[in-house]
C-alpha cells in the first residue's frame, strides 16, 4: 500500500468516526480535525504542514511549546506546538525509526538524512536541558540554478561567468561561510559547471548535492553503531576516492583531519576539486584549514602546512547570510602565494554594501570587481579556458 492509498484509507476512517459523533461539526472544523489527526498518524504531527510548505526551508523545534521556521530567509515563530514533551518525543522517534536509527538517553543525538533528502538533527534530554530539540533542513526537490542565484542577487551575470570559467579551468575552490549561509547551494551550482565528460566523486555526511552529470559517484559517511563500531568518516572516503580515478573530488564539508587528505588530493593531480567549510571570511578560511590539518596528528610545522594550502587552493568563494535573511556571495578571493610565513590573498570581487538597506530592510548592495586581475588566469589558460579581461574593470560590475 503506497502513501497516497494509506492516507485515503485513514481519512475515510476518520470521516466515519466524525460522522458518528453526536456533536455536529462544520465543514471547516471537520477538515481541520481530519488533517491534524492524519498528520499525526501518517506524518510528523504539527510540523507536517510546514514540511509541505514550499516557502519554508527549515523547521526548528526548541522544546514542545516552541517551534520556529525559516521562511523566505527569515526566522519566524510557527503557530503550531506539540501537546507535550511525550508528543514531541513520539514524533522524533517516528522520524528516526524510519531511517533505521534511534535516539534515547544512551544515544541522545542523531544527525541523519530523511528518505526525501532532508537533513534532520535531534537532541533529547539529558543533553537538551529544556526538552527535546529537533531541526529539519528541507531538501529542495528542484535545486537552485545559477540563474536563480543571479535573480536573487547572490551573483551578477559577470561573476557567474567568471566562476563558470574557474571551474572549467580546473581551479581548486573552497566555498566558505557560516551556518545557513547557502554554501551547499553554491557548491551545487559550481559543480554544475563541471563538464559532462569528467568523472566526479562526491563525498558528504548526508547526501545533499544534486549533480546532473551522468558520470557521478556519490559517497556518504556512516556513523558508528550502538557498540561504537562501523563508522566510515569523510576522511576515509576522501582517501578511498583517490583510488577511484576521479577527475574531480567534491566534498560537502571539510571539518576535521580530512582537510589534510583534501589538500594532498588537490596537490597530486586532482585539480578542479571543490569543498566547503565553516569560516568567517577568506583569511579565516585558510586559518581553519591549518587548524584542521593539525587535527590529523601530523607533526608538521605551520609554515609547511601553509605552503601546502597556498599550493593547493586557488580560490575562496565566501558566502554570508545578511541581516535581511538573504544569502550573498561577499568575497571571491584568489589565494596567491607565500610571502615569508604569510599566505597572500587578493580579492577579485567583493560585496559593496555602501547603498545600505531599503525601507523594507532589504540589502541594496552588490558584488563589485576590485579591478585586480588574478594570477591564476595563466593556469586556466593551460586548460584552454579564458576570461574576458573587461570583467575585472572596477566600474563594470
Amino acid at each position: 500500500m503506497d502513501q497516497a492509498e494509506l492516507d485515503q484509507r485513514v481519512r475515510g476512517v476518520l470521516a466515519d468516526v466524525l460522522s458518528s459523533q453526536d456533536r455536529p461539526l462544520s465543514t471547516s472544523d471537520r477538515a481541520r480535525i481530519t488533517q491534524e489527526i492524519s498528520d499525526d498518524i501518517l506524518g510528523y504531527g504539527p510540523i507536517e504542514p510546514y514540511l509541505r510548505d514550499p516557502d519554508v526551508s527549515e523547521v526548528m523545534v526548541n522544546g514542545h511549546a516552541s517551534v520556529w521556521l525559516e521562511r523566505k530567509g527569515r526566522l519566524v515563530p510557527a503557530d503550531a506546538v506539540f501537546n507535550d514533551e511525550a508528543h514531541l518525543r513520539r514524533i522524533i522517534d517516528k522520524i528516526v525509526s524510519r531511517i533505521g536509527r534511534r535516539v534515547d538517553e544512551s544515544s541522545p543525538m542523531v544527525d541523519a538524512r530523511l528518505p526525501d533528502g532532508s537533513r534532520v538533527n535531534a537532541v533529547v534530554p539529558p543533553l537538551a536541558v529544556d526538552g527535546s530539540a529537533l531541526t529539519i533542513r528541507k531538501f529542495a526537490a528542484d535545486p537552485l540554478t545559477v540563474n536563480d542565484l543571479i535573480s536573487f542577487g547572490s551573483l551578477s551575470p559577470q561573476t557567474a561567468d567568471f566562476l563558470d570559467a574557474c571551474v572549467r579551468g580546473r581551479l581548486n575552490v573552497i566555498v566558505s561561510g557560516g551556518t545557513g549561509a547557502g554554501k551547499t547551494t553554491t557548491l551545487n551550482v559550481l559543480s554544475s559547471f563541471i563538464p559532462g565528460d569528467e568523472r566526479i566523486v562526491t563525498i558528504e555526511d548526508a547526501a545533499e548535492l544534486q549533480l546532473k552529470q551522468d558520470h557521478v559517484v556519490r559517497l556518504e559517511s556512516r556513523p558508528a553503531n550502538i557498540e561504537g563500531k562501523g563508522s566510515v568518516t569523510i576522511r576515509d572516503l576522501v582517501k578511498n576516492s583517490l583510488r577511484m580515478r576521479p577527475d574531480r573530488i567534491i566534498v560537502g564539508e571539510v571539518r576535521d583531519a580530512s582537510a589534510l587528505d583534501m589538500l594532498q588530493a588537490m596537490n597530486t593531480g586532482h585539480d578542479g576539486s571543490i569543498c566547503t567549510l565553516h569560516s568567517n571570511g577568506p583569511r579565516d578560511t585558510l586559518s581553519r584549514m591549518e587548524t584542521m590539518v593539525l587535527m590529523a596528528g601530523m607533526d608538521l610545522p605551520i609554515r609547511a602546512i601553509r605552503e601546502q594550502v597556498a599550493s593547493a587552493v586557488d580560490l575562496v568563494v565566501h558566502q554570508s547570510r545578511l541581516k535581511d535573511g538573504s544569502r550573498r556571495i561577499t568575497h571571491i578571493t584568489e589565494v596567491e602565494r607565500m610571502e615569508g610565513d604569510i599566505i597572500t590573498l587578493q580579492d577579485v570581487f567583493v560585496w559593496d554594501n555602501s547603498a545600505g538597506f531599503d525601507a523594507e530592510g532589504n540589502a541594496l548592495g552588490r558584488l563589485r570587481s576590485t579591478g585586480l586581475r588574478p594570477k591564476f588566469l595563466e593556469k586556466m589558460a593551460h586548460h584552454n579556458v579564458t576570461v574576458d579581461p573587461m570583467i575585472f574593470h572596477a566600474d563594470r560590475m
